[in-house]
């Protein structure tokens, strides 16, 4: 057991929408990535995601099952859950830290697959 700075944890990682572990819960992980812009639309088809803002903000845009777009803004402080099957899309304005809550099994961009999938994640 060992303390995390946050701020130390993000400080180190220099690129966006490619997430890192910072650590491991219950078959979970702790993952830190930060935004800058509009990611791609996806979902995940068997895992829940829970994001919250550590510092900025970013739009949450999902599409219900009758493919109308909504969207909520999620500020520092703040966090959202994505249940399963939910197709979003993360946007961010400028640079946006966010952490992430979800089964060691998540793929960062769900059931697509393209040069933003990040397979293997590193360790920060």
């Amino acid at each position: 057991m060992q303390k995390i700075s946050i701020a130390e944890k993000f400080a180190k990682i220099p690129e966006f929408y490619k997430p890192h572990i910072a650590a491991d819960l219950n078959g979970q992980m702790v993952k830190l990535v930060k935004f800058d812009s509009p990611f791609i639309w996806h979902h995940h088809d068997h895992e829940d995601e829970m994001f919250l803002v550590v510092k900025g903000r970013f739009r949450m845009e999902y599409r219900d099952d009758d493919s109308r777009e909504r969207e909520e803004w999620i500020r520092e402080g703040e966090f959202i859950v994505v249940p399963r099957g939910v197709e979003h899309r993360p946007v961010a304005e400028e640079e946006c830290w966010v952490m992430l809550f979800e089964p060691a099994s998540t793929l960062n961009t769900g059931n697509v697959v393209n040069e933003r999938t990040v397979a293997q994640l590193e360790r920060v």
